[in-house]
């Protein structure tokens, strides 16, 4: 057994630790530990290393080194995807040996995949505003045109046969559904702040889910998991409204019509360790409030996952791409992040927003 110290060092650590003992079994995980592992501490303590990481990984070597030398070793950038984890949770590795607990040896890992996604997601939110404008030239360049094209279809229909009808109206429809989709392009011209107020985002989530629920979503179930306590978020409510129902129809849609066992899980907490850096400044902003989606759909092709919010690109056969590019627009705009993690029957959207700021600075509230 670990000393009462031990672990209660170990456990305000933000990062996921185990210690390992004797036949790789686990004797402790800290509060991270679980969270990176999406188990509790009881049900690791009951599994070896070997059980919770891909077959033949370094960390298995690094630990039977560290053992052999009774010193500490660093492995970075190892890739622990699998089936368990997702396929991609690329860490640093820190060993030690704990002598109190003969060859124990403790591992602290530092997951690198937060920090690269926040870079990739400053992409995405650079990808998103590159088409600002091509935004504002499809409005002026394509919808007049459209318009005309229309009005002249219509003045037709009143000097021709039915069956010829039929064709107006068949321009009448496809010039409908391009000015649709070019109205939904140029929503990435529009550069004008927003009204940001405080938002308490189980509000607008609950909101979200009565409207799934009566329409798109009705065949799924809906479980939620969330921090009470959440302080609320600077933001626009009919932004993130928009945002998080795009979410949960891509979701409803990905579980199908036909799932007898959909389900969609909408999830809230406090993660006080997560900082994005301001590029071009020295600046630090803390990210806290998540907000999750999680769907136990087929999950998204490994190749797109991480281009998922770039314009124009889509998993759906009818899709535009432009949905989730919007969706990294906002949540850029509002100084937060997207990102996505996928897997067969677990596939996850988390979004990460700054607390509302009261005065010069701002407190959790209770």
């Amino acid at each position: 057994m670990l000393d009462p110290i031990e672990v209660q060092a170990l456990n305000v650590l933000p990062m996921p630790v185990l210690v390992i003992g004797e036949g790789h079994a686990v004797i402790y995980a800290n509060t991270a530990a679980e969270d990176f592992f999406q188990s509790s501490a009881a049900v690791l303590k009951r599994q070896r290393i070997d059980d919770l990481i891909a077959f033949g990984s370094p960390v298995l070597g690094l630990i039977e080194e560290v053992q052999r030398r009774g010193a500490s070793v660093s492995e970075y950038r190892l890739d622990l995807g699998s089936p368990r984890l997702g396929s991609d949770r690329v860490v640093d590795v820190f060993a030690s040996p704990l002598p109190s607990q003969g060859d124990a040896v403790v591992l602290m890992l530092q997951e690198r995949t937060i920090a690269e996604k926040m870079d990739r997601q400053l992409t995405h939110r650079g990808a998103a505003r590159s088409i600002t404008a091509l935004g504002a030239m499809l409005a002026h360049e394509i919808k007049n045109p459209l318009s005309g094209i229309r009005g002249a279809a219509q003045l037709l229909e009143g000097s021709i046969s039915d069956d010829d009808r039929m064709l107006t109206q068949l321009i009448c429809d496809e010039t409908d559904r391009i000015v649709k989709l070019v109205e939904r392009v140029e929503l990435f011209g529009d550069e004008r702040p927003s009204e940001r107020d405080p938002v308490n985002v189980h509000d607008v989530l609950d909101h979200v889910k009565r409207l799934a629920q009566s329409g798109f979503a009705r065949h799924i179930r809906f479980s939620e998991v969330y921090d009470p306590s959440l302080p609320p978020v600077a933001g626009n409510r009919d932004q993130l409204v928009q945002v998080l129902l795009n979410l949960i129809k891509n979701a409803a849609e990905a579980i199908g019509e036909q799932a007898v066992d959909g389900e969609i899980i909408l999830t809230t907490a406090y993660r006080p360790g997560i900082r994005l850096q301001v590029p071009g400044s020295s600046e630090r902003i803390a990210l806290p409030l998540e907000i999750g989606i999680r769907d136990n759909g087929p999950g998204v092709p490994a190749d797109l996952v991480q281009h998922l919010f770039d314009p124009f690109v889509t998993t759906k056969a009818q899709g535009s791409g432009l949905g989730l590019a919007l969706v990294a627009k906002v949540i850029g705009d509002h100084g937060g992040i997207v990102e996505c993690e996928s897997a067969p029957r677990r596939t996850q959207f988390r979004i990460l927003l700054p607390l509302h700021q009261l005065g010069q600075g701002s407190q959790r509230k209770a």
